[in-house]
């Protein structure tokens, strides 16, 4: 969330920038409510006051042997006006309180207006085929890799079933990803895949993307990406400056309800309920974040180069973001069947957001104590590199090169179909 004292002094500035994202309206509707809590704020200060003025008199006019039941009538008046105003201070508190969470996060001066992103940059050649090359999910179904229909029997629609190969390629790009990520200043982590409300308001899931979330009867909830529990994992705490920048990478599985796709690629392995993916945060000094971002993007984007495999950056549009960033990139693979790219990977820097809602403070030289800045990528979604491996890499024959970097943990060259294996 942004400070509200901010958002009061420099209303001007605030709204101009919230505009680009379409949120101006929001800021307008959380001050009209602050203006009220701040009247019915000072109107509980001045009855308090009131009220220990006749306190004092009634405790004067006792010690002088005069009548006081005027004064303590009057004074049980002023406590029944009193516990009216603070409940009616209290309801103003906390429906600021909801509405300072619903503000999103401000967009940075360099992002495209509108809904087209970007291009920055674009890394290697797309593969070129003799022949018309397959989408991921027929080439891993016939090489009895992949299987949605087990899955979907099991689990019902947006769930796949890895096996024999398959399998082993989703956990050779985990493990590749990690040994590379932590030979490059990255502390593993295996974090919790259930966390409490308050995790998620720290980094911005709720209260607005409830219905992305799935909860168990416990109240807990299946984490969407290991973003939340990571950056949860300094919450409440005062870092020491000498520490940043913190820098973690992190395996979870994810589970996404996916609300309001419907109808958006029902194939493969793009857009399902569950996947693994691999996880970039960094806690950073303000100062630095914006050189951060630069660097984390860079780190995502190494994976991909060590598998060689086509891609590009983009810089996201402010109608096309998300609600805690400050400013993203998108890394985005090729997948030849569809002739297109695809998001494998966002980067963002999200300021002092998440840490203002998560209460993520450090102690600088000085002995002041500010907010972190927070930033994340994905280091990579495995389903999606998977995918992207399987078309670019594919050959005639139907089988799928492995790229040489990740042959070491393959154990092989090539996946083909093998011989008496049940589909």
């Amino acid at each position: 969330m942004h400070d509200p004292r901010k958002l009061r002094e420099e209303t001007e500035e605030y709204r101009r920038r919230l505009a680009r994202r379409g949120a101006a309206d929001l800021l307008d509707a959380a001050l009209a409510v602050d203006e009220q809590r701040l009247s019915a704020l000072r109107r509980v200060e001045d009855l308090r006051a009131e009220r220990n003025r006749a306190t004092e008199e009634i405790a004067r006019r006792r010690k002088a042997g005069e009548d006081v039941q005027e004064e303590i009538a009057r004074m049980r008046a002023l406590g029944d006006d009193l516990k009216a105003q603070e409940a009616t201070l209290a309801g103003f508190e906390e429906e600021v309180q909801t509405l300072w969470l619903q503000i999103p996060n401000i967009p940075a001066d360099d992002m495209p207006d509108g809904e087209e992103s970007r291009e920055e940059r674009v890394l290697f050649k797309a593969p070129a085929f003799d022949f018309e090359p397959k989408p991921h999910w027929e080439i891993g179904t016939d090489l009895g890799i992949l299987d949605f229909d087990r899955a979907t029997r099991m689990s019902g629609s947006r769930f796949a079933l890895q096996r024999g190969q398959g399998a082993r390629l989703e956990r050779a790009l985990i493990n590749f990803m990690l040994d590379l990520h932590t030979s490059r200043g990255y502390q593993e982590v295996f974090p919790p895949f259930l966390v409490q409300e308050p995790a998620l308001y720290g980094t911005g899931q709720l209260p607005k993307f409830r219905e992305d979330m799935f909860q168990t009867q416990t109240g807990h909830f299946l984490i969407s990406t290991a973003e939340i529990p990571i950056t949860n994992m300094h919450r409440e705490e005062i870092l020491d400056a000498s520490d940043l920048p913190i820098r973690y990478c992190a395996y979870s599985a994810c589970f996404r309800s996916e609300a309001g796709s419907a109808g958006r690629d029902t194939r493969g392995l793009i857009r399902l309920h569950q996947f693994n993916k691999v996880e970039l945060v960094r806690f950073t000094r303000p100062e630095h974040s914006m050189d951060d971002l630069e660097t984390i993007v860079r780190d995502a984007e190494e994976v991909l180069q060590r598998l060689e495999l086509h891609y590009r950056v983009v810089t996201l549009p402010t109608g096309d973001y998300g609600f805690s960033a400050h400013k993203t990139y998108d890394i985005e693979v090729w997948l030849p069947a569809a002739g297109m790219f695809r998001e494998i990977s966002s980067a963002t820097n999200f300021l002092d957001f998440q840490a203002r809602r998560a209460n993520i403070r450090y102690r600088d030289e000085d002995g002041r104590v500010r907010f972190v800045h927070t930033l994340n990528a994905s280091g990579l979604a495995v389903g999606r590199t998977m995918a992207a491996i399987l078309e670019q890499c594919q050959e005639a024959d139907g089988s799928v090169r492995i790229p040489t970097a990740l042959q070491p943990y393959m154990g092989t060259d090539r996946i083909q179909r093998q011989a008496g294996a049940v589909l």
